[in-house]
């Protein structure tokens, strides 16, 4: 697998002098870089222009005649920026002496790795799996052939006008909103009432509400019993009756690790029931010499995790070093995230749920907030902080927030947890005026307190 822990472990394991050959079916870089983190991120930057126009208004400027939006053309940029950075990582790889095959790899045995096309067969003392994950297509549904994945959304040649996403996760949400800011119809259908299970509630709500607020629609409690071609158009039937018209639509129901295949039962390499590689913490697989990292392994599907397994594979393994810190691992593992939607969600450490699962005494501090820039642009965006703080150890537990920059900030709170940081070294931090990021020193009374005083 060429994706991003793929790629970092096979250049890091060359740099230590090993010899290394890499195989990737489809375009290195993986799902981020190819049809994933970046060439979303661009569309979501490319969607917030939109209210821009509108927000310049209240601060004295005078925008001519109505912008216009050409997906062709963000299109032609984004695919030209992928290609740009395939072409750093194959560089990079080759620079560092990795044989790159363009091609699939299965395995014949626990040594023994067979290239699908030119039928090579490669003897490997030493075998990494970093082949990723794949979008879920089930449950299958009468013309579920229909739709897209959220791999497909890149490709769309043309921005469709009415869209309904099936999904409620963080990659549905992301898209979903994206679509909505440029312009489309967007209908979202989710079996829960809430989006972003796993995440705090109050985030789940807060942000639900802000989207909706948009004007994307939300389904709640139901699910997609068909799609149907009607004319230029298609038709999706919910299984509480209503059928919806709409131009696209896209499933994102979660994604399974990519080991269809593989030929890991020949290997003797174990999975667990859907699928994902069964590793040890340092990613060892039931057969001693095979490892595994990233997606795959069903662990912290995030490419920074992907990256630093990676890493730490190729250090320990060929480099004799042992040093590399898998903050994400464990129990009391400290995983920052973002979701992309607008406004962002940012989250590190223990939601409310699951720190009143594990402790009795816990505070949590919030705060729900116009931000700066509404006073002026108007608009009815509210900014959402919260910390999640264990009262007799005084620990931050967790952190998490909905508003502009999100992101920006959770990986600074990211390193704060990490660091083990107390809500008193919060306090004590001198607050930078005027940010909503003060917010996060400056929030000195519990708004609720679970647990005896």
């Amino acid at each position: 697998g060429g994706g991003s822990g793929g790629v970092r472990a096979a250049r890091v394991a060359a740099q230590h002098g090993a010899s290394v050959a890499l195989a990737e079916e489809y375009r290195l870089g993986g799902t981020c870089v190819i049809r994933g983190c970046v060439p979303k991120k661009l569309m979501v930057l490319a969607s917030r222009f939109a209210q821009s126009f509108d927000d310049a208004r209240g601060f004295g400027w005078s925008p001519g005649a109505a912008p216009l939006f050409d997906w062709a053309q963000l299109k032609r940029q984004v695919d030209a920026e992928v290609a740009r950075l395939e072409g750093v990582y194959r560089t990079n790889l080759l620079r560092a002496g990795v044989q790159v095959h363009d091609e699939r790899a299965v395995l014949d045995d626990a040594h023994t790795v067979r290239l699908a096309r030119s039928g090579e067969r490669v003897h490997a003392r030493q075998i990494l799996i970093a082949t990723g994950a794949v979008p879920e297509a089930k449950p299958a549904i009468p013309g579920g052939e229909l739709a897209s994945t959220s791999n497909e959304v890149f490709q769309w040649p043309a921005q469709p006008r009415r869209v309904v996403v099936q999904g409620a996760g963080y990659i549905a949400l992301e898209l979903a909103c994206l679509l909505n800011r440029l312009g489309s119809e967007v209908s979202v259908v989710l079996r829960a009432d809430r989006v972003l299970r796993g995440f705090d509630n109050e985030v789940r709500e807060h942000l639900q509400a802000q989207l909706a607020g948009q004007g994307v629609r939300f389904l709640a409690g139901t699910s997609m019993t068909s799609i149907q071609q009607r004319g230029d158009s298609l038709l999706a039937t919910l299984d509480r009756g209503e059928a919806i018209a709409a131009d696209a639509v896209m499933r994102a129901l979660g994604r399974r690790p990519n080991t269809a295949g593989l030929g890991l039962q020949a290997a003797g390499v174990e999975v667990d029931r859907i699928g994902a590689v069964k590793v040890s913490i340092d990613g060892r697989t039931s057969v001693p010499h095979i490892h595994a990292v990233g997606d795959v392994t069903d662990r912290v599907q995030l490419t920074p995790a992907a990256i630093r397994e990676g890493q730490a594979y190729a250090d320990r393994v060929f480099g004799g070093i042992d040093s590399t810190r898998l903050s994400h691992l464990g129990e009391q593992g400290i995983v920052p995230s973002a979701v992309f939607t607008t406004p962002e969600v940012g989250s590190v450490g223990l939601t409310e749920a699951e720190a009143l699962a594990r402790h009795a005494d816990i505070d949590i501090y919030g705060t729900n907030f116009r931000p700066m820039k509404a006073t002026l642009a108007g608009g009815d965006e509210r900014t959402l902080m919260k910390l999640v703080v264990q009262r007799s150890t005084d620990r931050v537990l967790g952190c998490h927030l909905v508003g502009a920059d999100a992101a920006e900030m959770i990986q600074l709170v990211g390193v704060a947890l990490t660091l083990g940081a107390r809500k008193t070294d919060l306090d004590a931090t001198l607050a930078v005026h005027p940010t909503a990021a003060e917010e996060l020193v400056t929030m000195r009374v519990p708004t609720r307190r679970h647990g005896a005083p």
